[in-house]
């Protein structure tokens, strides 16, 4: 059995991360892992593994291939200003540019994590649309902090950030000195908790209630996390998808 809390693990988060799964443990039946998975080579052969128990995954990789396939457990309610259960990302460019308006970044050089990430770059995609604006070249970094460091070192002139992602980088980063938000995008739903087909939902949510409920403050804090509620399926299956990044199979 596997069990990965993989969204925002960094060295930072890890302990806390450790901490709150062995919280979740307590609530669950029959065997399940003594430490969580990490150095994954393919998250979506992971999060399709009959042998998950839980772990978390984007908005856009559920509604695009998950959904039907895994179990929707849980939806996290993070420490951000938004309803709860939901998120958005941040626009960040060089410092440089403190105060600039998005217009002023038509056809902008943007970095991305990843063309499946909600956060990333389906946020980023349909906000510059809306805004009648459009991405220039774009360039994939595999990871935020990755997309991050790019726009610090102008390889990329704008990058979308999850919110809770961009919190953890200005605590513990110092290259986010030489960064600057110009904007945010509309909030949707946040990263679920899924698990496999055959597990009892319920009994994974109420495990995780617990564990919140018993997880130290200062953990909370670090993990930027309060509780967890319940979206109907259908709250992330309603998200557009977006086109995939030029150069990028579809």
């Amino acid at each position: 059995m596997i069990a990965s809390l993989p969204m925002y693990d960094r060295p930072e988060t890890a302990a806390a991360n450790d901490r709150f799964w062995q919280l979740i443990q307590d609530g669950l039946d029959g065997t399940r892992p003594q430490q969580l998975t990490r150095d994954i080579p393919d998250l979506m052969d992971h999060w399709l593994s009959p042998d998950l128990i839980l772990s978390q995954t984007c908005g856009f990789p559920y509604r695009a291939r998950l959904a039907g396939k895994v179990n929707l457990v849980a939806t996290p309610v993070l420490h951000l200003d938004c309803p709860p259960g939901y998120y958005y990302s941040v626009i960040i460019a060089r410092r440089s540019r403190a105060g600039a308006i998005l217009a002023e970044f038509d056809g902008a050089t943007a970095a991305y994590n990843d063309p499946m990430s909600q956060s990333g770059w389906a946020a980023l995609y349909h906000h510059m649309h809306a805004a009648g604006l459009s991405l220039g070249p774009i360039l994939e970094t595999g990871a935020h902090r990755a997309s991050a460091i790019a726009v610090a070192e102008g390889r990329a002139e704008i990058a979308a950030i999850d919110a809770l992602t961009w919190q953890m980088i200005c605590k513990w980063d110092s290259f986010a000195s030489a960064l600057c938000v110009i904007d945010q995008t509309e909030p949707t739903p946040t990263l679920p908790y899924i698990s496999a087909l055959p597990l009892p939902p319920e009994t994974t949510r109420r495990a995780l209630k617990h564990a919140i409920a018993m997880l130290s403050d200062t953990d909370k804090a670090t993990l930027g996390l309060s509780s967890v509620t319940s979206l109907p399926p259908q709250t992330y299956l309603d998200l557009p998808i977006p086109p995939a990044p030029a150069g990028d199979p579809a």
